[in-house]
């Protein structure tokens, strides 16, 4: 079924709550989240510099599990974004050797044998009483009791709200706080779980419930002050949880490794990262509207021109594109080459990619490499044989299908998210 408009309509009704004090937030206390919403996360944030972040030459990271080469990462704290240079040749979707990780504490080692999901709260039927002491139901699923519904699959990016944040300084000259992502916090995989519908319905789904929180099984989030937030939870309107998200158990024909939410995660297409909730513990439902810090203080958009609140909760994913080349990469005069990239919303497939090779004078169509599809990226190229040496900017622009083109400037929030503008990509030919 759609659910754009069920989004939208879910976005401004539970503002709306929030502001008049009649949503749960859950596990938080109200003085404490307001705290948070008015500092706007900036106080335990990292500024971004005005300086492009350079490759980390580490092979590990604080809590990450797998080999993180410098030739295809670039450690940033708990995190590992991808070089998007690496990407060239790999195909369409992301093998988990390229693929980022974004962690809020550090990767848990679950035993899939052991590993139980539980399904709770008062928008289910049922009687007694869930944890929080609210009538409800609940019900605890196993990775073979998921594996015995039917098993659907999704070709979908997952990819975090900040891809893209430093540019805001590096581009735009302003000030965001929080990782210093350039564009690599992004990754396409072929998914393959279940129905999350098909679980909230053996389950006893109400028809009381209107909204689904996943939990995650990592150590809680304390921020730099010391306020613990709880483990990673983001609740998604009941439309979206019906539609097309599953429980992936399966990542590119493989189970799951550990940094990509082993045994299960939640994987919600076209939206913004966090609403993927890695090595998923639990589910709640509930008949009245919830919030976690991570849809009142983070992933919503502060800054001028927003309300002091902040906007609603982001959902969909912005528009991008991105060279499969180094920044500041020296090209050859007089050969001929072969620029290549990706591009990607969340909104609808790609329909069109042009690229400058001077700065924005001159435009030219890439050639568009997959068929286009929503919620994954579509590979292109343009040959190009430069005949003049000295530095040039390269530029792709990207249109979906909704008609949405990629601006030149993308209007500023202070935690920097959802950087949709076209990127100018700094080159030497020699």
């Amino acid at each position: 079924m759609g659910s754009a408009p069920s989004e939208a309509s879910y976005d401004r009704g539970r503002l709306r709550q929030w502001l008049a004090g009649e949503a749960r937030a859950d596990g938080v206390a109200r003085r404490d989240v307001l705290r948070l919403v008015a500092a706007a996360g900036l106080a335990s944030a990292v500024p971004v510099g005005l300086a492009a972040p350079r490759a980390a030459a580490a092979t590990a990271a604080p809590g990450i599990v797998k080999d993180l080469p410098a030739d295809r990462f670039t450690i940033r704290g708990t995190n590992a974004e991808t070089r998007f240079e690496s990407l060239a040749g790999t195909g369409h979707t992301t093998p988990v050797s390229h693929f980022f990780v974004r962690n809020h504490t550090a990767t848990p080692r679950i035993d899939a044998d052991t590993w139980t999901l539980r399904v709770w709260g008062d928008g289910l039927t049922g009687d007694g009483l869930t944890g929080d002491g609210l009538t409800g139901g609940a019900r605890e699923f196993t990775l073979a009791d998921l594996k015995r519904l039917p098993a659907v699959s999704r070709t979908a990016f997952v990819e975090c709200a900040g891809n893209g944040r430093s540019l805001f300084a590096t581009q735009q000259g302003q000030e965001v706080s929080g990782t210093a992502w350039t564009l690599g916090a992004v990754g396409v995989a072929r998914w393959r779980g279940a129905r999350l519908s098909d679980v909230l319905r053996l389950a006893g789904l109400s028809h009381r419930a209107v909204d689904v929180l996943p939990r995650g099984l990592d150590d809680d989030y304390v921020t730099a002050d010391g306020t613990n937030l709880g483990r990673v939870r983001r609740p998604l309107p009941l439309a979206k949880a019906l539609d097309d998200v599953i429980l992936a158990y399966e990542m590119n024909g493989a189970p799951l490794p550990p940094d990509h939410g082993h045994p299960v995660r939640l994987l919600a297409p076209s939206w913004v990262g966090i609403a993927s909730i890695k090595w998923l513990g639990d589910i709640e439902v509930s008949s009245t509207p919830l919030y976690s810090p991570w849809n009142t203080d983070f992933y919503r958009l502060y800054g001028d021109g927003y309300p002091p609140q902040g906007s609603a909760p982001l959902t969909r994913q912005t528009l991008k594109s991105a060279f499969e080349l180094p920044w500041n990469a020296r090209l050859s005069t007089g050969t001929r080459h072969r620029l290549t990239g990706r591009a990607w919303s969340g909104a609808g497939a790609i329909a069109r990619v042009d690229v400058s090779t001077d700065a924005g004078t001159t435009w030219h169509r890439a050639h568009l490499h997959d068929t286009p599809h929503r919620a994954t990226w579509t590979r292109w190229s343009l040959p190009w044989r430069p005949t003049s040496p000295g530095p040039t900017t390269l530029l792709s622009r990207a249109t979906d299908t909704t008609g949405r083109v990629q601006p030149r400037t993308t209007r500023h929030n202070t935690q920097g998210y959802l950087f949709d503008a076209v990127v100018r990509h700094e080159v030497t030919v020699v």
